[in-house]
């Protein structure tokens, strides 16, 4: 089964399903979240399908994760080396003295930050 693991499809799955339970998410409110159908989401976390860069985009949003992280997970963009921001993304994630809806808050700023000094350049 180790060919079975190394499967992009399977990765991303098991990267989604990881994201979707550190969110204490079911799949059906996940499904509501995205607009996406139930049966298909699980098929997407088995590996069983190889989703679309729209629902890619649309489960990146409900889990609050940057679509380019998914992207990488699902082989449409290169893996990139480890940046800050995406540390910084783990640990706001992470900080169980925030609620939910204040990681949210804080990594929806975050990343506003960091995409206003990337297009101003260095």
């Amino acid at each position: 089964m180790a060919a079975g693991e190394a499967d992009p499809r399977r990765m991303l799955g098991s990267f989604i399903r990881a994201q979707r339970q550190m969110a204490n998410l079911s799949l059906r409110q996940l499904s509501a979240l995205t607009a996406v159908s139930n049966p298909y989401l699980s098929q997407v976390e088995r590996g069983l399908h190889e989703p679309s860069v729209r629902v890619l985009r649309s489960i990146a949003d409900a889990l609050n994760v940057s679509a380019e992280t998914l992207f990488e997970q699902a082989g449409l963009v290169a893996a990139t080396e480890k940046l800050d921001n995406e540390t910084t993304e783990l640990a706001i994630r992470a900080d169980r003295r925030l609620t939910e809806p204040q990681r949210r808050a804080l990594l929806s700023v975050y990343r506003s930050y960091v995409e206003a000094n990337t297009e101003a350049g260095p």
